[in-house]
């Protein structure tokens, strides 16, 4: 029977319309929520704000410089190539070295009933919230001071426009991009070419620059201000050199220019979109699992790649397999393999090329330099070491809270950091190794090789004790999240300055091999590759031997440290 209720309709409340200022309300919230109670990392923040600060300055004067100076010449190069190289830096430096702030992770929305666009909207909003955006935004400011003293208040206005819409291009291609590598990154085989690919392109970026400062030495400027205009006219350019054209006459080509813009904006913002929603669904089947063949040895056998086939099955030789399998599975540690590689030989090579510096003839190409020394050598030689070593500085950030196994299997600390030097080493010495040898076959002294190896193998080990006790000391944590480019907010300042820090401390523990090769001359060519294995294997064994006391007494706080906060 069914029995009919009257009374007055009872509506719901209207619901609240989400717009962009309330993603960049919850991602300042949830910035202040991470920093609550971690006074290192409010230091951390506010360091990186100040030397984002002076970075900013340093680049407001520089691009300022052609309307300070009167070098209206120069207005339009200065504009096109820097805010070009402005950009290709916010695509590939972050990828690699600094990372992109997640501090909003795309995925926690997925099961939100939010329209696409204002998902968009709203993250787009929010990661214009970050220091290096107000970093970059001052620096670039210097066009607007250009454009004005060339060309009057409307150039100024018209050049402040371009620099906000430059600014809007380089986080919205930024986030395109990483998000749609983060999407097809679900397969292995496509995250492993593109790894290796972005790694290469990102550790090439600075090379690329040496090599562009090198040759404006010898520059025809005529033809320099015509690939000048060629890269005005490109979303790379376009923005930047909207106010110059204004201030030399051409208003016709400042709308087109911003138009050009204006329409890349559209279309990255696009692309994000459509890449955002499969990239919130999760981490796709890379497909069934093909049986291996072939296998013998028991099934204990089969969890030690064939790089470890030497180490024994015992708790040590485990620890060594599994973060060797790690290091090539990982695509975040595999890029950094990659980015030593290709730094490694090419800044050596481009050093003793040219002693301070590097000359390119037309015809000839890199001529060598007569300043080329054997004390010069072991200095570009000292700057791979540390680079290589450095990879470790945050080596139990990687592991997440998969830390806390070893935590509770109670791992004594000498044998992790052991193990995980023995691991990481299966893979870098054999590329120091190739360093040096190519090195010094390009520079035609192969008598040299022993004193780059020498060189290189100490800094390595010397770097290796240091970061021994910068990542148990001065560990972060890494987001769990499909994308293998991001970080959480802060934590690429804590990446910079440990960086920084364990390099500082490094050079300083390698410098006797320095000294050796400046004052014992010849001799050093055959004393410096057994004097410098040794030095380094020791430095090492001493670094984990003390570090690993310090984990002992510290693992229940690592693991607190490196476990991402939800």
């Amino acid at each position: 029977m069914a029995v009919a209720v009257s009374g007055p309709a009872v509506s719901a409340p209207p619901a609240r319309r989400v717009s962009a200022r309330h993603f960049v309300r919850l991602k300042l919230r949830v910035m202040g929520n991470n920093f609550r109670g971690q006074g290192w990392r409010v230091a951390l923040f506010v360091g990186g704000a100040v030397a984002g600060l002076w970075f900013a300055g340093t680049g407001f004067f520089l691009f300022a410089a052609p309307g300070l100076v009167d070098g209206s010449r120069y207005a339009l190069m200065v504009a096109a190539f820097g805010g070009g190289l402005t950009v290709l830096g916010w695509l590939l430096l972050p990828l690699v070295f600094f990372g992109v702030d997640e501090t909003l992770d795309p995925a926690r929305f997925a099961l939100l009933p939010l329209p696409r666009r204002t998902l968009v909207t709203g993250l787009f909003a929010a990661a214009l919230v970050s220091v290096p955006t107000i970093a970059v935004l001052l620096a670039l400011s210097g066009l607007v001071v250009t454009a004005g003293a060339m060309g009057g208040w409307f150039a100024a206005v018209v050049a402040a426009v371009g620099v906000v819409a430059g600014l809007l291009l380089c986080v919205a291609a930024a986030r395109a991009v990483t998000s749609a590598f983060a999407t097809a990154l679900r397969s292995r085989r496509v995250r492993d070419l593109a790894a290796v690919l972005l790694a290469v392109l990102a550790a090439l970026l600075g090379p690329l620059q040496l090599l562009g400062v090198a040759a404006l030495g010898d520059a025809d400027w005529d033809r320099l201000d015509g690939v000048a205009e060629v890269v005005g006219w490109t979303p790379f350019g376009a923005p930047w050199t909207a106010g110059i054209d204004v201030a030399e006459g051409r208003l016709w080509a400042a709308p087109v220019k911003l138009l050009i813009t204006a329409a890349t904006i559209v279309a990255l913002l696009t692309w994000w979109s459509r890449s955002l929603e499969s990239a919130m669904v999760g981490a796709a089947s890379s497909g069934p699992a093909r049986a291996q063949r072939g296998v013998t040895g028991g099934a204990v056998a089969q969890l030690f790649p064939r790089a470890v086939g030497w180490a024994r099955r015992d708790r040590f030789g485990a620890l060594v397999a599994r973060e060797a399998r790690y290091w090539w599975r990982d695509a975040r540690r595999r890029a950094n393999l990659i980015t030593v590689a290709v730094v490694g030989l090419f800044v050596p090579v481009m050093v003793n090329l040219g002693g301070s510096g590097f000359t390119i003839d037309s015809e000839q190409g890199f001529t060598a330099s007569p300043d080329s020394s054997p004390l010069l050598a072991s200095l570009s030689m000292l700057f791979v070491g540390l680079l290589a070593a450095v990879t470790l500085a945050n080596q139990f950030g990687f592991d997440g809270s998969a830390y806390a196994a070893n935590v509770v299997a109670g791992v004594p600390g000498q044998q992790e950091l052991r193990a995980r030097m023995a691991a990481f080493s299966i893979y870098i010495v054999p590329i120091l190794a190739v360093i040096s040898v190519v090195a010094a076959v390009v520079l035609g002294e192969p008598g040299w090789i022993g004193l780059m190896a020498g060189t290189l193998f100490a800094t390595y080990g010397a770097g290796l004790a240091v970061n021994c006790f910068v990542s148990v000391l001065g560990a972060y944590s890494l987001p769990e999240t499909s994308n293998p480019f991001a970080l959480n907010s802060g934590a690429g300042v804590a990446k910079s300055f440990l960086t920084v820090l364990a390099m500082l401390a490094t050079m300083v523990a390698a410098v006797p091999m320095v000294l050796a090769a400046g004052l014992l001359g010849g001799v050093w060519l055959w004393l410096a590759l057994p004097v410098g294995a040794a030095y380094g294997l020791g430095a090492a064994l001493l670094g984990a031997y003390l570090a690993g006391d310090v984990l002992d007494r510290r693992m229940p706080e690592l693991l607190a440290t490196v476990t991402p906060r939800r």
